[in-house]
This record gives structure tokens, C-alpha cells and sequence, in this order.
């Protein structure tokens, strides 16, 4: 089964006959390329033309990100499935408002109920804050009912961000933890730790979905709920909403809630010696 790649050392990627060399000061390592799904690059890493060549040609998506973590872009090889029939349908359901709205709308029902699943799994394993949990299912009962008669993708959009903002409201009862508070959702720069974490897992799920895209006949340059433009991909973006719930969330909750992470671990990682604030 092949496996995603992730390299935080800073060194050279390179092809080394038919597979994939990765070296630098202190070592060098042998990664069988047969078993390589995608790369992901977080440490200062060279890559030349000759490897890009050859990640083309094994189909290998290779996604960058730069020192703090921020997605920078994705080496997106050329495309090895292509069908002018799916273009053309992808590009229709995405013209006629009726089609694209209701995919939309399946991508917010699928990710209020990704969402609802969570609350569920962790209202009764929470000492205080049932009843607030219990609320915000209650609410996105209520969201998902808003869904039906809408006939904009801005008034879809709304919907869920409103979902979104109950769900976020339930964190700080999950977590329960005065280092990882949630207070309100802040990107560009998230505006401390537990932001931090949410904004670095989605990037990953987004970039996650693309490689997979990568492998289907579907356009990734083409999504609904988020309108396609000079953006190079929403299609992932689209599809990520459903699985950021319990793929980004669950996991930022084990992590902390087992001590797999700690404020301590978070600054030292940063470089950080004061509290997160700007």
C-alpha cells in the first residue's frame, strides 16, 4: 500500500537510478518509489528538474510547505486521466445554478453531519458542557433544515459558515484546556495555539484530497461550493469540508486531550518564548 511522504529535515531530493534518494549532512535514505502515494516538504529541501521528471512520471503529487507551516503549492503532475466528457460535465454542473446548488449543498449537509458525529462521540465524555453540545447538534439540526430552499451559493455558504461558528463554540467544553483555547476562528495568522493546529490540518486534509483528486478523471480546478476562479484548485477545497471534521478535528482533540501535545511542545517547535498573540 503506498503511503504519504513527509520530510521536516532540511537536505536534497533526488532521483538515484529508479528511486527516490533523500540526503543531506548526515544521512542518506533510500525510498522505494513503488510505495510513495504523495510527498509533502516542510524542511529546506532542493529538488531538481530531473526528480520532477520523474515524480511526473510515477504520478507523485509533491506539496510544499514553507517554515511556519503555511501551504505554499503542490507540483501537480500532468494530468494521466483525462476524459473531455468529465470536463465538459464538471464544467456544465458548475454553469447551470440548479446542478452546481445542489452539490453545494451536498458538500454542507455532509459536513454538518461529519460535525454532528463529533459532538455526538464527545458529549459523553465531557465532565461539564453536555448541555451546550447537546445545543449545538440541536442547531445544526437546524442549519441542515436551512439548506432546502436556498437558491444562491452565498446564502449556502452562509449556512455553513454559521454551522461552522456553533461547532467551533463546543472546542473550548471538548478540550477543556486553558493552553488550547479556542476563542474565535483566526487565519493569516491564526492568533494562537489550537488556531494554529486547525489552520496547519486543514491545509493538510486540502492538500490530502488533491492527491486523490490527482487519481480520478475530475478537474480539480473546478469546484462548487467554492467558486472556481484564478484560484489553481477549489474542487479539493469542495470535497475537503466533509472530511475535516473527523480527519483535522478529531485528531487536534486526541492529540491534546492525551498530552501527545503540549503548550510546551508547541512553543519550543516555534521558537516561541512568549504567549501567541500576533
Amino acid at each position: 500500500m503506498k503511503k504519504s511522504l513527509y520530510l521536516f529535515q532540511n537536505g536534497e531530493l533526488v532521483r538515484k537510478d529508479n528511486t527516490i534518494l533523500f540526503k543531506n549532512e548526515e544521512r542518506q535514505r533510500f525510498i522505494p518509489v513503488e510505495n510513495v502515494n504523495d510527498i509533502y516538504i516542510f524542511g529546506e529541501v532542493d529538488v531538481n528538474k530531473r526528480f520532477l521528471e520523474f515524480a511526473s512520471q510515477k504520478e507523485i503529487c509533491v506539496h510544499f510547505f514553507n517554515y511556519y507551516g503555511y501551504y505554499v503549492g503542490t507540483f501537480y503532475p500532468r494530468e494521466h486521466l483525462n476524459a473531455g466528457y468529465v470536463t465538459i460535465k464538471q464544467a456544465e454542473h458548475y454553469i447551470d445554478n440548479g446542478k452546481r446548488l445542489w452539490l453545494a449543498k451536498a458538500y454542507v449537509r455532509g459536513a454538518i453531519g461529519q460535525m454532528q458525529q463529533v459532538l455526538k462521540y464527545y458529549r459523553n465524555r465531557v465532565d461539564k458542557g453536555r448541555g451546550h453540545i447537546e445545543t449545538v447538534i440541536a442547531t445544526l439540526d437546524e442549519q441542515h433544515e436551512r439548506l432546502e430552499p436556498l437558491e444562491t451559493i452565498e446564502a449556502v455558504m452562509a449556512v455553513e459558515g454559521n454551522a461552522r461558528e456553533w461547532y467551533y463554540s463546543a472546542f473550548d467544553v471538548i478540550l477543556g484546556n486553558p493552553d488550547f483555547v479556542f476563542e474565535k476562528r483566526s487565519r493569516r495568522p491564526p492568533l494562537n495555539r489550537l488556531n494554529a493546529l486547525i489552520s496547519f490540518g486543514n491545509s493538510i486534509c486540502y492538500t490530502m484530497v488533491l492527491s486523490e483528486i490527482y487519481k480520478t478523471f475530475l478537474d480539480p480546478r473546478i469546484g462548487y461550493l467554492h467558486a472556481s476562479n484564478f484560484r489553481r484548485f477549489t474542487l479539493n477545497l469542495d470535497i475537503a469540508e466533509i472530511f475535516k471534521p473527523i480527519v483535522v478535528d478529531r485528531l487536534i482533540f486526541t492529540l491534546i486531550n492525551k498530552r501527545m501535545v503540549t503548550k510546551k511542545d508547541f512553543d519550543e517547535q516555534l521558537g516561541l518564548k512568549t504567549e501567541i498573540s500576533a
